[in-house]
């Protein structure tokens, strides 16, 4: 069985990645009304994903006999000035994502909490990888200043991107 002050952790992550992924569909939105439809699927696909990672985490608390707790989520702020800031503040997001996940490992080690700690390396390699896509589109947005055909083709690129569901816990 679960520990309540582990699991209490667990439950604020669901939240966390419940908000990061109404983060991310509320900036698919923003580029598709932009009319930059590549990357709003790619945003779209990143909210597919933190659900996915939502569900994971719900699921897992489950089986370890703990109590699930829909948390209250804010609502993300949906005001941005162009492509690069959204992906500046995407970077951002997943490296706070990236210490929440450290600080849940810190806790399991902590706790002795050896499945716990098990199920969680899964989202430390999988950080590494979302912070790593991030800054590499940032470096080409950066490349082409986010202007003229380069745009035209990245924002073409970012359209091929789909959505591989997480491996059962």
């Amino acid at each position: 069985m679960i520990s309540t002050t582990m699991a209490t952790a667990l439950n604020e992550q669901i939240k966390w990645e419940m908000y990061s992924a109404n983060l991310y569909l509320a900036m698919s939105a923003y580029l598709q009304d932009a009319g930059l439809t590549g990357f709003s699927h790619w945003m779209r696909i990143q909210y597919q994903e933190e659900t996915a990672h939502a569900l994971k985490f719900y699921d897992f608390l489950l089986s370890r006999g703990g109590q699930v707790t829909m948390l209250t989520i804010d609502a993300p702020d949906a005001n941005w000035s162009n492509i690069l800031e959204i992906f500046e503040e995407t970077l951002s997001h997943e490296q706070e994502v990236t210490r929440r996940i450290n600080e849940l490992v810190h806790l399991a080690k902590e706790e002795r909490d050896f499945a716990t700690d098990i199920f969680l390396q899964w989202f430390v390699t999988e950080q590494v990888e979302e912070e790593e896509s991030v800054k590499d589109i940032i470096s080409k947005l950066r490349m082409i200043k986010g202007e003229g055909q380069g745009m035209l083709v990245l924002d073409k690129d970012m359209s091929a991107r789909t959505f591989t569901p997480p491996p059962a816990n």
